[in-house]
């Protein structure tokens, strides 16, 4: 899930000033967060399902993890990349220092407040962050006239409608249920992912693989992204399932179809570039299981989780160790410890649906090994890149 534009940085002297630059761009605190959270948070709902933690104050565990895991984990990376890329976009500065502290002070406050605070107040802290973010990133992208990208603007204002309407319902100001609105929230997500994939995944291979040529069809691409965006919210706005079904078969059709024409097979071998293949691959598979769970054939979860942890989590991972390497002035190369972090994210997502659709007698003990994987995943992130995070680029530029 990613639209900075990255070249190949000039390797530095690796021992370069040790003073923080956490607050010197937006990635920075808001993936160290993101992933910090992202470690921790699984584990405690697994706890809470198990009966061995009580549900947070604000609300009961189910709504909490799904609202959690979008606006909470999802949104952090999102805003925290925007920062970034807005830089990149218009050569303008986007939040640094005491207001990007701020910020990111504001979503921290958001994930305890649920913890520890009367629902009313927890939401309306939880349902500050995303104006602010749209508010501070408007202004860089208005200045510059950067009409190209005004849709993220849409995007975090139709985010934020998806919030108010989770807590409306949640609180009972409204009727219905409020895990419709991350619903809504997964389609916002997915819709940019496969946006912004077909903009980035077959230039990052390209470019990745000296040159690979890879046709775009641009018929296919448009409607590929048409249909998605179409069954997407077909779904999660509950539509009848003959139009979701067919909705979704076809778009998923076209999905596979668009994916295969980027040429994934030459990625292989190149870890930083297959993870996002394999991760937007997920978006085919999550829309088929749309189609299947819509006949009966299976549980709406296990679509749910495939867009969520295949999708979603697989792009964050594969955008987040790229974009912590290119923006610290280091060289695009995936080592170990970042591949590890990918097959976990994927040991994840297998561990999480499989069971429901070949084993059900395994549904607890593939929960614990998703789990784990996750959690994993994260903390490997962590160990290899907060430090990477913290101290300034070694190449010695600004950022």
């Amino acid at each position: 899930m990613g639209i900075v534009p990255l070249t190949e940085p000039q390797q530095a002297a690796p021992h370069g000033p040790r003073r923080s630059a956490l607050l010197a761009l937006g990635f920075r605190p808001f993936y160290l967060l993101a992933a910090g959270f992202a470690a921790i948070v699984i584990p405690a709902w697994l706890a809470m399902f198990a009966g061995l933690l009580p549900p947070p104050a604000a609300f009961a565990a189910v709504p909490w993890h799904a609202h959690e895991m979008l606006f909470g984990f999802a949104c952090a990376v999102i805003s925290g990349f925007l920062f970034t890329a807005g830089r990149a976009w218009t050569g303008l500065d986007t939040p640094t220092g005491t207001p990007l502290a701020m910020l990111a002070g504001l979503w921290l406050c958001g994930r305890v407040a649920f913890a520890i605070a009367p629902a009313g107040l927890a939401a309306a802290i939880d349902l500050a962050f995303l104006p602010a973010v749209a508010i501070a990133l408007g202004r860089v992208l208005l200045r510059a006239g950067n009409k190209r990208n005004y849709f993220v603007l849409v995007l975090l204002a139709a985010l934020f409608a998806a919030n108010l309407l989770f807590h409306l319902r949640a609180a009972g100001v409204l009727g219905g249920d409020p895990l419709q609105a991350v619903l809504i929230g997964l389609a916002l997500v997915t819709t940019l992912e496969t946006v912004i994939g077909g903009r980035i995944i077959p230039n990052f291979t390209s470019n990745g693989l000296g040159g690979l040529k890879i046709d775009r069809n641009q018929p296919l691409e448009k409607a590929a992204i048409a249909l998605t965006i179409a069954a997407l919210l077909a779904w999660a706005l509950a539509a009848p399932g003959w139009l979701v079904v067919p909705l979704a078969v076809l778009a998923g059709a076209l999905q596979i179809a668009r994916s295969l024409s980027w040429r994934p097979g030459a990625t292989l071998k190149t870890p930083l570039l297959w993870i996002l293949h394999l991760s937007h691959g997920w978006i085919a598979l999550g829309l088929l299981l749309i189609a299947a769970a819509g006949l009966g054939w299976t549980a709406a979860s296990v679509a749910v989780h495939a867009l969520a942890i295949g999708a979603m989590a697989g792009l964050i991972m594969g955008m987040i160790t790229r974009t912590s390497l290119g923006h610290t002035g280091r060289a695009l190369v995936a080592g170990s410890i970042e591949t590890a972090c990918y097959v976990l994210v994927h040991v994840a997502v297998l561990t999480r649906i499989l069971p429901s659709l070949i084993a059900p007698d395994l549904y607890w003990f593939g929960l614990l090994a998703a789990g784990a994987a996750w959690s994993g995943a994260f903390l490997l992130y962590l160990l290899r890149y907060g430090p990477i995070l913290w101290r300034p680029r070694i190449d010695g530029r600004p950022g």
